[in-house]
């Protein structure tokens, strides 16, 4: 029988894995709350230990939070790194298995993977750098054998291609709706090998730059102007950055003048919430009363969803990054209208009989709506014919398979 001194030292004795668990409950509480949201007390509870436990191993949350966000990214570079020397696999057999761990790897952190891909702008300028490079070398190495497999591509294209696969294959860190892990495997391999195989619009030479909306904004009244500038500001410094004088200041009103219209910044979010899901909603019952083609119905809701996001990018971003400092109060309804409009897509996708049954459909749609806002922020979303006909085109890809 073990001593009583034997017992306090076992009972003190730390996991071998405890510096592991550490970076899941961070990743996980940071991914679902938020950056700001969270304190080391949040994630020491996660873990099992005291805050001051934590401080062993971090100097403090940024530390814990750069440590998550980067490690999701160097999962993902470690998981690629077979493309690297593999001069003798057919390309198509090494673009498998990079999608195929690429897949793997998202789904075992599907509960934090969102991340890094919506928290990592609140890292700090040199370990921003970092991520980003994880993500070019990501990108590059699913590109080796895009590049022998598609050799009509050119650089811009190539990078528009890997960047949707990355964008449909992390999609599923967006929403929680269920599939099977292997029919899910397939289903996410099946969208990535018809992204790499779509044909492409030409691309122009040149790309003119989007007219400013500033004038036109301004000119439909002071509600406009103070949720358009609320948005510009969600979206460059994030909400929890932006106050309400700073949105006043930008607008070169009174604060006071806001609280005309809101009773705060959280009324503010809400607005632009329920706004952006009114507007996709509203485009579903618009275009069935114009045909009773699914495939048609389906096509038209890309170019109006590709449309809206392109002529208000900071809607676009602002609806996926902040959602999780929507107020309490106004999540349920926005969940059940969000989950409406998706059901209402799916619906005409399965019609189409492309993607079945609806539980693939679904997965579908919530990886659509992911990549109009992954691809249009990697072209910045230039408003040029070819860019939104790149991206209309990778969409309906997406729902309505090579059909």
């Amino acid at each position: 029988m073990p001593t009583a001194a034997a017992v306090h030292g076992e009972g003190r004795r730390r996991p071998r894995d405890r510096k592991q668990q550490i970076a899941r409950a961070s990743a996980e509480a940071f991914s679902e709350l938020g950056y700001h949201a969270v304190s080391m007390e949040d994630i020491a509870a996660r873990v099992g230990v005291t805050a001051a436990s934590l401080y062993r191993h971090y100097a403090g949350k940024y530390e814990l939070f750069r440590a998550a966000v980067l490690g999701l990214g160097e999962q993902l570079v470690t998981c690629t790194a077979l493309a690297d020397g593999d001069l003798e696999s057919p390309p198509d057999e090494v673009w498998d298995r990079i999608v195929a761990r690429l897949i793997d790897t998202t789904q075992k952190n599907r509960s934090s993977g969102g991340l890094y891909r919506w928290e990592g702008r609140y890292l700090r300028e040199e370990d921003q750098a970092l991520l980003n490079e994880q993500i070019k070398l990501v990108n590059r190495r699913l590109q080796e054998p895009l590049r022998e497999l598609r050799p009509d591509l050119d650089s811009r294209q190539r990078w528009t291609i890997s960047s949707a696969v990355l964008s449909v294959i992390g999609s599923i860190t967006d929403h929680r709706a269920k599939l099977p892990t292997q029919e899910l495997r397939t289903l996410l391999a099946t969208l990535a090998r018809e992204l790499r195989d779509a044909d492409l619009p030409a691309v122009t030479a040149t790309a003119e730059p989007s007219a400013s909306r500033t004038t036109s904004i301004g000119a439909a009244g002071e509600y406009e102007l103070i949720l358009h500038t609320a948005m510009v500001l969600f979206n460059e410094r994030g909400y929890r950055e932006t106050g309400m004088d700073d949105i006043a200041a930008a607008i070169g009103l009174p604060t006071s003048s806001i609280y005309r219209f809101f009773s705060g910044k959280a009324a503010i979010l809400a607005t632009v919430y329920r706004r952006a899901a009114d507007r996709v909603s509203g485009d579903v019952p618009t275009i069935l009363a114009t045909t009773d083609n699914p495939h048609e119905i389906v096509a038209r809701l890309v170019d109006a969803y590709v449309w809206r996001s392109f002529a208000s990018p900071e809607l676009a971003y602002v609806y996926y990054a902040e959602r999780v400092n929507v107020p309490a109060d106004d999540r349920v309804a926005l969940h059940n209208i969000q989950r409406a409009t998706v059901e209402a897509w799916v619906r005409q996708v399965v019609a189409a009989g492309a993607r079945t049954p609806a539980a693939q459909a679904r997965f579908a749609v919530h990886a659509a709506f992911a990549l109009v806002v992954d691809l249009g922020r990697l072209v910045r979303y230039e408003s040029t014919e070819s860019s939104m006909k790149t991206i209309s085109q990778l969409v309906k890809v997406v729902l309505l398979g090579d059909s």
